[in-house]
């Protein structure tokens, strides 16, 4: 083998380690990100529908994604002050529950960029891009799915009465405009229908969730309407123990208690978490803006009923179905215009 022929080995052998090099300097640049969640992942709601957009965007993209969860309130500021000081190319925050620890730390990390998730901050910062949802344009529609149900009494645990329930678990703006929403669809299939209203004080509380649903029940309500993230898994517990009827948030919780969740009124998170991550790999990343989703954009909507129509088959009441659709057209064309609690975004 000639001299030559050594070196130019040597060479194309030295080339062949610089490129590999920099495919692993390129793999070690993909972009990093980290959640910071307002409660624990388990709670088949809130939390775990950003968990399921977190998923959906490290298969498609593979990045690494981590994520900070939080056993109380008093995390939340520690958590995305940890969050911020990590060096990550994003950091999400999730729920209006941290936005005031939220709008202690951000102003602290100009440089940063964040994603903040169901809620805004006043001043709409250059660092930070963020989402609300239309909660009360998918409330509406649970409203009045509640308030058509509440009148079938062929389904066993229908009582003659027109009371339907709601229950969450920290009074906010973003939770009065669930409630906002949700009142209004169900006076607007029939104004004498009768609300009980109560909250747990906690999001992760289902003992709570459960004893207020039971008191609910007892006072008449044939369906509840679960705004409490873990707290309402006690909810969706009462309903079957009691063979009465829940509705469902945030995630599709209609398999939970098959048979005794009408449907569920999805915030999709997910796609908030999913286009967010999104934007940063493919350089959109939009400082300063806003995102609104809406029933128009998928945003919030019901689910479509068929776990319980599977369970109940005859006795299903379609009619609640097709109405529902109807709405949420209108709503998408402006003819059913929801009101907004003041202040929610």
């Amino acid at each position: 083998m000639s001299r030559k022929f050594l070196c130019l080995t040597a060479m194309l052998l030295v080339a062949g380690l610089v490129c590999a090099g920099g495919s692993w300097a390129a793999e070690a640049k993909k972009p990093r990100f980290i959640v910071t969640l307002p409660g624990m992942l388990g709670d088949k709601s809130y939390n775990d529908s950003c968990k399921v957009g977190i998923d959906r965007a490290v298969a498609e993209f593979g990045v690494e994604v981590k994520i900070l969860q939080a056993a109380s309130p008093a995390d939340f500021e520690s958590n995305n002050l940890s969050a911020a000081e990590g060096g990550y190319d994003l950091v999400i925050i999730l729920s209006g529950q941290q936005k005031q620890a939220a709008s202690k730390v951000i102003p602290e990390y100009p440089d940063q960029k964040f994603a903040i998730i169901d809620f805004s901050l006043p001043d709409n910062p250059k660092n930070v891009y963020s989402t609300l949802f239309a909660a009360n344009e998918g409330s509406f529609l649970a409203g009045a799915a509640a308030a058509m149900f509440t009148t079938q009494t062929q389904i066993d645990g229908v009582n003659a009465e027109k009371i339907i329930g709601w229950i969450s678990g920290i009074e906010t703006p973003l939770i009065n405009d669930f409630y906002g929403g949700f009142k209004q669809g169900a006076a607007y299939i029939d104004p004498e229908v009768k609300i009980l209203q109560a909250f747990a004080g906690s999001f992760t509380d289902p003992l709570k969730g459960k004893e207020l649903a039971l008191s609910q029940y007892e006072q008449g309500a044939d369906i509840v309407m679960n705004v409490a993230s873990a707290t309402g898994i006690g909810i969706l517990d009462a309903a079957a123990e009691q063979k009465k009827f829940a509705i469902g948030v945030d995630l599709d919780q209609d398999n939970l208690k098959p048979g005794y969740v009408l449907t569920s009124m999805l915030k999709n998170v997910d796609m908030a978490a999913y286009l967010f991550i999104k934007s940063v790999v493919e350089g959109t990343y939009q400082g300063g803006g806003r995102l609104y989703l809406d029933v128009a954009k998928g945003g919030v909507g019901l689910t479509d009923f068929a776990v319980f129509k599977e369970f109940w088959k005859d006795k299903f009441p379609q009619n609640i179905v097709d109405r529902c659709q109807e709405l949420a057209k209108e709503i998408t064309e402006g003819k059913i215009k929801v009101d907004e609690f003041p202040g929610v975004r």
